[in-house]
């Protein structure tokens, strides 16, 4: 299994619901998650399972592809209202993986980011088709801070 990946998209959003702003880097904290993306921040007394949320390629590919959706006419992965898209690396699916990005990012893994109905609001069969196998994504707390970039390498530290 390859160990090193590539951080191939950031995204954010300000609000719930609201607008999805593609970006090329970003700060991400322990206080606050990605600078600008209103899940990041803990609440009082919270443990932050939520703070950041990934997906792999392969795994919104593999969604597109089985309802058969052509390539030209697929949706962007930020479509899924995740944080980073994951490019060249398979996570481990359990929770306590820990994953670097960039120089000094640690994002630990707490749990399967569970498709929710709004998928079936973009495209019909999309929910179910984000529910193998963590298709849907990965959840996870911010351990150190860092400053993050697409292209920036992704490693699985354990």
């Amino acid at each position: 299994m390859t160990q090193t990946g590539r951080l191939g998209g950031i995204a954010r959003h300000a609000r719930p619901r609201g607008p999805i702003e593609p970006i090329d880097h970003v700060s991400v904290s322990v206080v606050g998650g990605l600078q600008g993306d209103f899940r990041g921040a803990v609440k009082p007394g919270g443990k932050g399972r939520r703070q950041v949320s990934l997906i792999e390629a392969d795994c919104w590919d593999a969604a597109m592809a089985e309802l058969q959706v052509r390539p030209g006419d697929r949706l962007p992965w930020h479509a899924r209202r995740a944080n980073l898209l994951i490019e060249h690396l398979r996570l481990p699916r359990e929770a306590g993986t820990i994953v670097a990005i960039g120089a000094t990012l640690r994002i630990e893994i707490t749990q399967e980011c569970d498709p929710c109905s709004r998928m079936e609001e973009l495209l019909p069969g999309l929910k179910a088709a984000l529910l193998p196998d963590w298709r849907g994504g990965f959840l996870g707390k911010v351990l150190t801070d860092g400053e993050i970039a697409v292209g920036d390498e992704i490693r699985i530290e354990r």
